[in-house]
């Protein structure tokens, strides 16, 4: 069931509530029971992120299906935020301290936000480009009888694909390519000469734009309340501050994005505060892969599917390396096993990356909506306020 569908009865509870103390001000009891539930409904969401993300599920953590959920996670937190921070309340609450400080950080963070849905959005056609680089070979490799010329194909296409997954962070694409000249072999001036064209597409961030700085930005400034400030608005603030800058980490370390180099495996929350246990066990898992693939020479993401991509793209051009016509049995046996992973994969992706990016782009057009809502609320405060001449 996806998450989006308990969202009604969360809104509709907290409209009701509203509307029946619409004229006690400042009711107290109301609040913390606003807060409980939103708590409990953060919490929910994402425990049932973590289940799903073991090995032996579906939806494994960081695969394309396991992002689709995040994102929707993501969309109904905040929807059931903007319902706490502004839904049947006086406007003048958000203009109080600490919210007077705290919603425009919030709102600043949100900007930020965009920047990152932007270069995700553009890394999943990065990985749209594997997808169809992967699905050449398998075709090559599927035909039957198979001799020299389809395998020279398929090679020709993983070369491409482990040339694109092998740029490190940062580097340009003239680097990249004297690296390849100096390891893996059968990759042809055309070869590079296309990939290098695609990088050239990919990027459509400004030239000093740097992902790994962006989530260091959201990150800076955001503290738990404490005291009484943790039983009023600012923690529902805070707790959606902490969901947004956790999505846009996640989706920064699966999918490939411009300038990685120094991405922050921690962000400071709380272990003790219950809605934030599950998402500090998921922070935990994705930051340890990420150490594990800082290791190795390519850095196109944690994408559970890339990563199989990169495992059988190797293997098989190993197997390209070797053959020699007519091949053994067994080891055509261990190919087409291989392939049949690979197409597997493949049809995971053909299914799923273009919802993904869909997803996201509705999470830029919904936080964009939901900026201008909040600014809207605090303008018409400020014109309350304004002395009338």
């Amino acid at each position: 069931m996806r998450a989006t569908d308990n969202q009604g009865s969360f809104l509709n509870r907290i409209s009701i509530r509203r509307n029946q103390v619409v004229s006690m001000d400042g009711n107290h009891e109301q609040e913390l029971e606003d807060l409980e539930l939103f708590q409990k409904y953060v919490a929910d969401r994402f425990s049932d992120l973590l289940s799903s993300s073991s090995d032996e599920a579906a939806d494994s953590l960081l695969s394309v299906s396991w992002l689709r959920k995040l994102v929707d996670v993501f969309l109904c937190c905040e929807a059931e935020f903007k319902a706490v921070l502004i839904m049947g309340r006086d406007p003048s609450q958000v203009s109080k301290p600490p919210l007077d400080r705290l919603v425009p950080e919030f709102l600043d963070r949100v900007v930020k936000a965009l920047d990152v849905c932007n270069a995700v959005s553009h890394g999943v056609e990065s990985v749209r480009h594997y997808q169809k680089l992967a699905e050449i070979a398998v075709s090559a490799f599927e035909q039957r009888p198979i001799g020299d010329g389809q395998v020279r194909r398929a090679k020709k296409a993983l070369n491409s694909l482990m040339l694109t997954l092998e740029e490190k962070e940062g580097s340009n694409h003239k680097s990249a390519e004297r690296a390849w000249s100096f390891g893996r072999r059968g990759a042809t001036n055309k070869d590079r000469a296309a990939a290098g064209q695609f990088r050239s597409l990919s990027w459509n961030m400004a030239k000093g734009w740097s992902a790994a700085k962006q989530i260091q930005a959201m990150s800076a400034n955001l503290v738990a309340p404490r005291g009484a400030e943790s039983s009023g608005l600012a923690s529902p603030v805070y707790i959606m501050s902490t969901v947004t800058l956790f999505v846009m980490w996640a989706l920064v370390a699966a999918i490939p994005c411009q300038e990685r180099n120094g991405l922050s495996t921690h962000f400071p929350v709380p272990r003790q505060l219950g809605w934030a246990q599950s998402m500090v066990a998921l922070q935990e898992k994705i930051a340890e892969e990420w150490k594990k693939k800082k290791e190795k020479t390519r850095l196109a993401g944690l994408l559970e599917e890339t990563q199989k991509l990169e495992r059988l793209g190797q293997s098989l051009i190993e197997f390209a390396d070797s053959f020699h016509f007519p091949a053994e049995a067994a080891r055509l046996d261990e190919m087409a096993s291989q392939v049949s992973e690979l197409a597997d994969t493949c049809k995971k992706m053909e299914e799923g990356l273009v919802p993904l990016q869909q997803q996201i782009r509705e999470v830029f057009h919904r936080l964009v909506r939901s900026r201008t809502e909040v600014l809207n609320v605090l303008d018409q405060v400020g014109k309350v306020s304004a002395p009338t001449m």
